[in-house]
């Protein structure tokens, strides 16, 4: 079982940056893909990134890439999203998200097993 705490949201004007954390809790997490992805109003739940656990790789939807950037901290248990240039579009509550021992592009957010509360983002323009 795997715990996610999502911080870090909060109200920015476009063109600014903002680093939102995702605290896991659970011994394996070094062992575990963690991705996010984010929710506005109305809208599906659309990927944002992923990292790998064995060699760190990345993902981007298209929208964020060149914007944000995904990073892990195995020894603290955190998956971290930078995000840079932001504009009103990225207004959505984001979501943590993980999936144990796999290392494929996980796009579809029915395929991954734990999720965190989301955090809220918005950019003012």
């Amino acid at each position: 079982q795997v715990q996610l705490v999502e911080s870090g949201g909060g109200l920015v004007q476009a063109g600014g940056s903002l680093r939102l954390s995702c605290a896991a809790s659970g011994r394996t997490f070094s062992t575990h893909t963690m991705g996010w992805f984010r929710q506005a109003p109305g809208k599906e739940r659309e990927f944002v990134a992923q990292i790998y656990w064995s060699d760190r790789s990345t993902y981007y939807g298209d929208s964020v890439k060149g914007r944000f950037t995904i990073s892990r901290d195995n020894a603290k248990n955190t998956v971290y999203l930078q995000m840079s240039s932001l504009k009103p579009e990225d207004t959505a509550v984001y979501y943590c998200a993980a999936q144990p021992n796999t290392d494929v592009l996980i796009r579809s957010r029915g395929d991954w097993n734990y999720w965190g509360q989301g955090t809220q983002v918005t950019v003012s323009s």
